[in-house]
């Protein structure tokens, strides 16, 4: 089974200014696509910006998808032969408001992604949470895995993408200077509980008041980090994804004598209280 090589491309965006930022997205796609990526991604809301005071403010940069601006990259997509993953604001046709990713590709939109835990921050005060279940996606070899940012809090995300056969896990997101550590840890925590390859792609500039880190990074299936990004500075990285060593989930270092498989040596009839506890979750933080 091939191996594929997929970029992250860590970069600024202008808030509301939806057309500037899908040039901008597609130039930055293009060098990946030169530099060999099959599958480029790109951060959280990159298409919208983040720091939106309104609800109003940030449905006048939402779009639906497929729209404008799906339809716009994945031009570029048929034109390279690659795929893409970027974050965007969607107004749905019910009304609703979410922050999402699309994936697009050569035959056009393949597919999108709701976040479905809202932090009270920027945006996600005002949207809507996801509501449709976690799904992989097969690109031709390469199955892969959505979450966004304040997902990837949440091991559960990651551990029922691997439990639909996801090989990589993309976050796009948007991480501002107080969260390093998210930054620092997600990455090779979720790879390695998993036996994935992890793939988050933070933004970088400054908006409303915060400044976005920057220290995207990727880890292998043994939680190797495989790069990290400069700190506040634009960049795009490649990294080379096994798809075959990440599902051989059984890690044998001897024999009979030192064996590991921590997904299917899971015992779900003890994990009860993961779905019977609720939690406190509200919704909207304002509207």
């Amino acid at each position: 089974m091939p191996k594929w090589t997929v970029a992250g491309v860590q970069m600024d965006c202008a808030l509301g200014d939806t057309g500037a930022n899908r040039n901008a997205l597609v130039a930055k796609l293009r060098g990946a696509a030169a530099a060999g990526a099959r599958l480029a991604v790109f951060p959280e809301c990159v298409l919208s910006g983040y720091g939106f005071e309104s609800r109003a403010h940030a449905l006048a940069a939402a779009e639906p998808v497929p729209g404008p601006s799906t339809d716009f990259v994945a031009a570029a997509c048929r034109e390279l032969g690659v795929w893409a993953v970027f974050g965007l604001l969607e107004a749905a046709p019910d009304g609703k408001l979410y922050n999402a990713c699309a994936l697009v590709g050569p035959n056009g939109l393949e597919a999108s992604y709701r976040k479905l835990h809202l932090p009270c921050l920027g945006a996600d005060r005002f949207t809507d949470p996801g509501d449709r279940p976690l799904a992989v996606h097969d690109l031709g070899g390469l199955k892969v895995g959505m979450n966004i940012c304040f997902d990837g809090s949440f091991p559960e995300s990651a551990r029922i993408l691997t439990l639909l056969g996801a090989d990589l896990v993309v976050l796009p997101t948007n991480w501002a200077t107080n969260a390093r550590k998210m930054a620092e840890l997600v990455s090779a925590a979720r790879a390695w509980e998993n036996h994935i390859y992890y793939l988050a792609v933070n933004r970088v500039g400054t908006e409303s008041g915060f400044t976005y880190l920057g220290l995207s990074s990727a880890a292998d299936y043994m939680g190797n980090v495989l790069h990290f990004a400069p700190e506040c500075a634009d960049a795009t990285f490649l990294i080379e994804v096994d798809p075959e060593a990440a599902r051989q989930k059984r890690v044998v270092t001897c024999a009979g004598t030192y064996e590991i498989d921590r997904v299917n040596w899971r015992r779900p009839e003890l994990y009860g209280p993961l779905v019977a506890n609720p939690g406190q979750f509200t919704g909207h933080f304002n509207k």
